[in-house]
């Protein structure tokens, strides 16, 4: 299987709520739109699990600690983390606080295998975190299967290594939901199919025929390929896109700012040549000569506010992190530079919903307002369900949103229980 590059995942379980240093005994879980997105061990044993309702969940822990996400937070402890496997490969991609990998061909030569490699990334993150159990460890062919493999690890070692070509067997019996997209999922689940294995084993040409370019992914990942073929084109050579800062910034939202105008423009860039990029470098200079450098991926196409998130997280990690770790000067340089680029598959527009263009307009509009009246002068409605009316709808900066991202704006669940 030659179109597969052998990789290291590192997972660190329960990450929202490890980052915010609650004491491992206090039962607590993190929140997002009024349901659970972490717990950890000890609400956990109270039945305490991902995706319960805020009410749910404290009803089987009543002591639960409940707690509102903190990306910010979730950076600046990840990046410790990150510094320490760096000692090892100097390419370590991010895809979120918490989750990271790498391939593994030159560092697993030097340290005699993978194995060996593994142990040694687990002991190095175990050291930095000062929990024994706080991660997991996954090698496999490919990224997919290398985080399936990281979170089936058990909690003893940690450590989980996938032999070489025995991916798609150790795919196989995992469920669809592990895919992602909840459409797709749905509709394969419908049409009599479970597993990845399943899939697999459908012919291509009606794959594609049906399901087209999402379809065609979710198969290549379900038998143990790369997402998508190797591409053969070199990058183009004007994509880079760079500010210089002036007064440099020692603080996170003037660096952030900048940031935002520079994705639009690298977006703009990609668009009008066909292009989306899947991975990207995200450079920081500071007028002391310090650099900062992170490899950011995502298995889809990173929209301008995804990569603009990404600066401020590891900004954020960088500026406001341990003293070992922080500049000693504001950052004067910040460059965004496309690593992988795919072709465009293009949208399809809304007609009754969904992508439309009049929506497009009014995000770019946004972003413009924002760049005019500052980061939190601009303020969208976010639906956060909830019994009262006050707690339905939520005002929230816009650069805490994804406004191209239409996965989670279906219709919140309604309480079964009588309004109070």
């Amino acid at each position: 299987m030659g179109d597969v590059v052998r990789t290291l995942a590192v997972w660190c379980p329960d990450w929202p709520v490890v980052a915010q240093r609650i004491v491992e005994e206090e039962p607590a879980a993190v929140l997002v739109a009024n349901r659970v997105l972490a717990a950890n061990a000890a609400a956990r044993r109270q039945g305490v699990g991902r995706g319960l309702r805020r009410r749910e969940a404290q009803g089987r822990c009543p002591e639960l600690l409940v707690l509102e996400r903190d990306e910010a937070a979730e950076a600046r402890a990840f990046e410790p983390v990150v510094a320490a496997i760096e000692a090892l490969t100097p390419r370590v991609e991010l895809t979120r606080p918490g989750r990271c990998l790498f391939a593994t061909r030159g560092p697993s030569r030097y340290w005699g295998g993978d194995v060996a490699l593994a142990e040694r990334v687990g002991a190095l993150v175990a050291e930095v975190l000062d929990r024994p159990d706080g991660v997991r460890i996954g090698v496999a062919d490919g990224p997919f299967a290398a985080e399936l493999a990281a979170r089936a690890a058990g909690v003893g070692a940690g450590v989980l290594v996938v032999a070489l070509g025995e991916t798609p067997a150790f795919l196989a019996p995992h469920p669809l939901r592990v895919l992602g997209p909840p459409a797709l999922v749905d509709v394969l689940r419908r049409l009599g199919i479970r597993t990845l294995g399943e899939l697999a084993a459908l012919p291509t040409a009606d794959v594609i025929g049906r399901f087209g370019t999402e379809g065609s992914v979710a198969q290549r990942l379900a038998a143990g390929h790369d997402a998508r073929p190797p591409a053969l084109r070199r990058l183009p050579p004007d994509l880079e896109v760079h500010a210089e800062l002036d007064p440099p910034a020692t603080l996170v939202e003037p660096a952030a700012f900048v940031a935002r105008s520079l994705a639009a423009e690298l977006h703009e860039r990609l668009d009008h040549l066909g292009l989306a990029c899947t991975r990207i470098a995200i450079q920081a200079e500071t007028e002391h000569g310090e650099h900062h450098s992170r490899l950011w991926r995502h298995e889809g196409a990173l929209s301008a506010a995804m990569v603009a998130e990404r600066v401020r997280w590891q900004l954020d990690g960088w500026l406001t992190g341990s003293t070992a770790h922080r500049p000693t000067a504001g950052i004067s340089l910040l460059r965004l530079v496309p690593d992988e680029v795919i072709p465009a598959d293009g949208r399809q527009l809304g007609f009754w919903g969904g992508t439309t263009r009049e929506g497009e307009r009014a995000a770019r509009a946004l972003a413009r307002v924002e760049g005019m009246l500052g980061p939190d002068a601009v303020q969208v409605p976010e639906r956060r369900g909830g019994r009262q009316p006050a707690e339905q709808v939520v005002l929230v900066p816009l650069r805490s949103v994804d406004l191209s991202d239409h996965r989670a704006r279906g219709p919140i669940e309604r309480a079964a229980a009588p309004w109070p």
